[in-house]
């Protein structure tokens, strides 16, 4: 509230022109839940076991066959070649619409199996209020995620107020072509484009923002490049870590992590005085209250 104050505080040697104020979010494990696994790996699972009766070699194909046996120390294994296959599968084929349709009807039905209740209500209250409250001071909010952006435009703008124009995150390859009705339509070719984590993070801010952030929040070394990006502003910013030390209400996780891993970049918080906020200590309440 005080960095809020400064900066939009007009005569103030901080203050900073509405259309500067940029604020720039991760989604998975900042935004809302991403233990036991990503969001977006769950779909893709249950999209692969759902077309698993038209392809039957995928019994005996990796990682379809540690999807279809529920091994995900097999899947794992498999490394981001059997994540290609696995996007590869499920998407290949899709018009765009045809995916934005099967995005919104899985969200629909899909619960978590520890919290049973829709994804989409396993978002951070507390990210919601500080969403609403930072859009009420002139701030112009974005998601830089590495999950896929057509995954998270579909829902986005009802649950955190984002619009999918402001939507950055990893892209696959989409083709235009006439259909045999005569209409035009977008094609998904299953072959990922560009993976918006880590190093790219900052390259995607400048390549659709045009602008240098102001406030940058994350909680995963996936995170840091685009921390220490905003942090690098000649404007009076703002960096923050979430850091998942809460396992009763919600999950205990850093350094070992397989999803969200918080290592590297606690180390730097620490190093240059960044704030970490703490699920388990600063926040009275982690989800909204069920719907």
């Amino acid at each position: 509230m005080s960095f809020v104050q400064k900066v939009t505080q007009q005569g103030s040697a901080d203050y900073v022109p509405p259309e500067e104020r940029i604020a720039v979010f991760d989604n998975d494990g900042t935004l809302w839940t991403e233990q036991p696994a990503y969001v977006q790996l769950v779909y893709l699972i249950d999209r692969i076991k759902a077309l698993a009766p038209q392809h039957p070699a995928w019994k005996n194909q990796q990682p379809f066959k540690g999807i279809l046996e529920n091994d995900m120390h097999a899947v794992a294994a498999t490394g981001n070649q059997g994540l290609m296959a696995i996007e590869h599968a499920a998407d290949a084929g899709m018009t765009t619409d045809d995916f934005k349709t099967s995005v919104t009807q899985w969200l629909q039905t899909a619960r978590d199996p520890r919290f049973k209740r829709p994804y989409t209500e396993l978002v951070y209250q507390p990210m919601l209020e500080l969403l609403s409250y930072l859009r009420a001071n002139g701030f112009k909010t974005y998601i830089v995620s590495g999950g896929g952006t057509d995954f998270m435009r579909p829902w986005v703008e009802k649950t955190y107020g984002i619009p999918p124009e402001q939507v950055i995150g990893s892209t696959d390859q989409v083709k235009f072509e006439m259909g045999k009705d005569g209409k035009p339509r977008l094609i998904k070719q299953g072959v990922i484009n560009f993976i918006d984590d880590g190093d790219n993070k900052p390259v995607a801010i400048n390549r659709y923002i045009g602008r240098m952030p102001i406030l940058a929040f994350g909680n995963s070394d996936g995170d840091l490049p685009m921390l220490q990006y905003v942090s690098s502003g000649s404007k009076t910013n703002l960096v923050l870590y979430l850091h998942h030390d809460d396992a009763e209400r919600e999950y205990a996780y850093d350094r070992q992590s397989a999803f969200g891993r918080l290592d590297k970049g606690l180390d730097e918080a620490h190093r240059h005085g960044w704030p970490v906020v703490s699920m388990k200590k600063d926040w009275n309440t982690v989800f909204p209250a069920s719907q």
